[in-house]
């Protein structure tokens, strides 16, 4: 049999149900949609206070905590398409919130940098975050939440499409 769009061949992938026998709160890819939609319904509010879309949001939140990344490395990390990505940057740039450079190794490279604005700009966004963090965990004790994150991470894993 073909490979299927991950590579795995098709004869190695077992059998599953339908979706419809299983229903929809029985199917992770669904859960985690519907997780991550409403997750970034509860920050858009105080995301458009300060001028932000969520793949504004996740950019300045990832170069938070790993500055001076390539755009092809932040559009991975930030899950953005990297045209998006592109505008995004461009409006943030405007905003003082990033500064782009050439990366010194590789010439046709570009590295964003957060400002001293867009880091205060994701301080002032981040007890938002937690909150809304801390509502989806709720309940959650610290041995299950590991559990989960290590599932997650093995989940990545297996659909990764690149080093990072």
């Amino acid at each position: 049999m073909s490979d299927d769009a991950t590579g795995t061949p098709m004869d190695e992938v077992p059998e599953l149900p339908r979706l419809g026998e299983m229903g929809l709160e029985n199917f992770p890819p669904y859960l985690m949609n519907r997780i991550m939609g409403r997750y970034n319904a509860a920050l858009r509010e105080e995301m458009a206070k300060l001028g932000l879309t969520t793949p504004k949001m996740r950019s300045i939140a990832v170069l938070s905590v790993m500055d001076g990344l390539q755009i092809r490395e932040l559009a991975i990390y930030a899950v953005v398409e990297q045209s998006t990505l592109s505008r995004a940057l461009d409006a943030l740039e405007k905003d003082g919130l990033v500064r782009r450079e050439t990366d010194p190794a590789d010439s046709r490279a570009t590295r964003v940098y957060l400002t001293a604005t867009g880091r205060k700009t994701y301080e002032i966004l981040w007890p938002h975050v937690a909150v809304a963090y801390h509502q989806m965990f709720k309940g959650i004790g610290s041995e299950e939440m590991r559990g989960f994150v290590t599932t997650l991470q093995r989940i990545l894993k297996n659909i990764r499409k690149n080093p990072i």
